[in-house]
């Protein structure tokens, strides 16, 4: 192997390190700021969801340096537990 190889090898490590950091401090915003995390319930349009997913990557800077709400998936809780998540997106809010 020559330098070459080991520097692309060290780099690329580095790169996939500083990746789940930042998808840990975006799971992180989510839970502090909007106060979401896996299994909580949000309302959206009339029926209460379970959450299932949480899309970081859906998520952007807003004009003031803030980041936008993330798209999630969840399933009603009044459901059966067989039924398939739904996809949310970012029009939903915290059940109270």
């Amino acid at each position: 192997m020559d330098y070459g190889d080991s520097v692309q090898g060290v780099l690329l490590r580095k790169i996939r390190k500083a990746e789940q950091d930042v998808l840990q401090l975006r799971l992180d915003y989510c839970r502090f700021v909007f106060g979401l995390s896996h299994r909580s319930r949000v309302l959206s349009g009339d029926r209460v969801y379970e959450v299932t997913g949480v899309d970081v990557d859906s998520m952007v800077y807003t004009d003031d340096g803030s980041l936008s709400r993330p798209g999630i998936t969840g399933v009603p809780v009044d459901a059966g537990a067989s039924t398939e998540p739904v996809d949310l997106g970012t029009d939903w809010s915290l059940d109270a």
